[in-house]
């Protein structure tokens, strides 16, 4: 399994995880024209896409989701509470996720999870195939013991750790945003995603990438700081950006360490 970024921020968010045939894309919040500039600096064409997988309505994950699909003639998958929560207008094919049950697309299982973030149904997912996990876990405010329960043992994890609670504190935002952004239905800080770590088990992970880092309200330097500690028990750690995403990275097969 691979898995890459088209860039991860306020600003436009997508991921895309690839295994033998079967290619997809989770959220796509850019305009057409940037998700296939950003698609051909990963050597993938839109048409290449299986489906789409949608986190939740905020603009950053499903902006262009409408424009790609139409286009391309692209499945998308979605909560009915994520469907509810944005027109973004008809669809070529909709697959409407149901009680955050499991479901597949070709060679790869999808399991959605249940997170406390302020939109209507949102999802996080884990994808498996040939016994390599892989979890996305953005966009959530505090972690519940389902989440904790759901991203144990993860050969791959992108994992959110927004803002700092300090900057964000003496931030720009006006004081109803900080409240949003730093309560239990916002974002993760840098300390609640590195406490996360701490709790699962981590003796399968090969590949942790730090994402959806506040422009605003954070830097990698302090993102950085906060998983410091927990960087030798992990094969390697990045740190995702908004203009560059992350290239391609391969997921083993699991050995003991």
């Amino acid at each position: 399994m691979q898995f890459s970024s088209l860039g991860s921020g306020s600003k436009g968010n997508g991921t895309l995880i690839r295994h033998d045939d079967c290619l997809l894309l989770i959220d796509c919040g850019f305009t057409l024209k940037e998700t296939v500039r950003r698609l051909a600096r990963l050597d993938v064409s839109p048409d290449q896409i299986d489906a789409v997988i949608v986190t939740h309505e905020h603009s950053d994950h499903i902006g262009g989701v409408g424009p790609l699909a139409r286009k391309y003639k692209v499945p998308v998958y979605m909560t009915p509470g994520t469907q509810r929560g944005r027109d973004i207008g008809m669809l070529p094919e909709v697959a409407l996720i149901k009680s955050y049950q499991p479901f597949s697309v070709k060679s790869i299982q999808i399991t959605p999870v249940a997170v406390p973030h302020d939109s209507v149904e949102p999802a996080q997912y884990i994808f498996e195939a040939n016994d390599t996990r892989l979890g996305i876990l953005t966009d959530l405010g505090s972690i519940t013991p389902h989440v904790e329960m759901h991203y144990q043992a993860c050969d791959g994890l992108i994992l959110e750790a927004n803002h700092d609670p300090l900057m964000l504190a003496s931030g720009q935002y006006p004081q109803t945003l900080k409240q949003r952004v730093g309560g239990a239905w916002g974002h993760l800080s840098n300390r609640q995603a590195a406490d996360f770590l701490t709790r699962v088990n981590r003796s399968r992970l090969q590949h942790l990438v730090v994402a959806h880092i506040s422009q605003q309200n954070n830097t990698v330097a302090l993102a950085q700081e906060a998983f410091a500690e927990l960087e030798d028990a992990i094969g390697e750690v990045r740190y995702a950006c908004q203009e560059e995403g992350f290239d391609w990275i391969s997921l083993g097969h699991f050995t003991e360490r």
